[in-house]
């Protein structure tokens, strides 16, 4: 990889490691609801034009009524339910918190793809999952309460329900979705998000207006940790490979802890930072990533397009 690419390697992980810094800022203000609709939208807005450009109108046309369907699916499960689930966290979570749990997706991806699609699990992959889980636990023991909808607990879990949305839908684009170009996917499925988020969206519109820093969050939130974020992981998967594409995903935690300890002067403590180095430890043992005593590693399983 030249060093263009590690540049655009690189920008990709700080935005969507920023995706959890503006979450952090907008979803207290918009609620998670209104600022997911907003995040489809205008991550929509930005990819819609690139792929009207690269395909024409008559072939995005063609995609759609041969693929409606699972382009709504892929929808649901790659940005709408996730992408509430972690605005709906953002609010007891801080930044850092959230970016590590998200790095347990590909975990989960192996998972279902081993369930649904009968990939093989070595014992090194089986040892990833076990420690991922434990990881998670490590992270989570100090949170783990239910007592009332806003408790650590619930946060933890709405994570968890996310990036194992996030593991449905990588499944889902690679059994459903894998003769269509990803870029179209991506579009596709943004605005069908934008369409499932638009109703329960504008009915939970907040009264108080929200405050500049929220609507600049909120739109950054759409068009760089969305939009861009898709176009430089296209870009990398068509010029370098999809596997190094996706290990951005081991990267997103030390810039979702860096943006939060710059902006919103969050703090690490110790079981975080023991409790995020096993969590992606786990994710990359159990996606194949790093495989003792092999000499290269599988690509992960996990094809969700954050």
């Amino acid at each position: 990889m030249n060093g263009r690419y590690q540049l655009e390697f690189l920008l990709l992980a700080a935005l969507w490691g920023a995706s959890f810094l503006f979450m952090r800022v907008a979803a207290p203000e918009f609620g998670p609801l209104p600022l997911m609709l907003l995040r489809c939208l205008v991550g929509a807005l930005v990819l819609l034009p690139i792929a009207w450009a690269r395909e024409g109108g008559r072939r995005l046309l063609r995609i759609a009524r041969a693929h409606g369907g699972r382009l709504l699916l892929a929808g649901l499960f790659n940005s709408a339910i996730p992408f509430v689930m972690f605005g709906y966290a953002a609010l007891a979570l801080n930044a850092g918190f959230s970016s590590i749990l998200n790095a347990t997706t590909p975990i989960f991806g192996a998972i279902i793809a081993y369930v649904w699609l009968r990939e093989r699990l070595t014992g090194w992959r089986i040892a990833g999952l076990a420690i991922g889980i434990a990881g998670v636990m490590v992270l989570s023991w100090d949170k783990a309460s239910f007592r009332d909808a806003g408790a650590g607990g619930w946060a933890v879990l709405a994570c968890l329900v996310a990036t194992f949305c996030y593991g449905i839908a990588g499944n889902f684009v690679k059994r459903r979705l894998g003769g269509v170009h990803p870029l179209l996917v991506a579009t596709g499925s943004q605005l069908c998000a934008t369409l499932v988020l638009l109703p329960p969206g504008v009915a939970g519109w907040p009264e108080q207006p929200p405050s500049w820093a929220a609507w600049l969050s909120a739109l950054a939130l759409g068009s760089a940790c969305t939009g861009l974020a898709y176009v430089l992981f296209f870009r990398l998967i068509a010029n370098v490979s999809a596997s190094v594409a996706l290990s951005v995903t081991y990267l997103i935690p030390l810039f979702g802890i860096g943006w939060g300890w710059l902006f919103l002067s969050e703090t690490v403590d110790l079981p975080m930072a023991i409790g995020g180095a096993i969590v992606v430890l786990g994710t990359a043992l159990a996606t194949g990533l790093l495989r003792p005593g092999a000499r290269a590693a599988a690509a992960p399983p996990d094809r969700a397009l954050r």
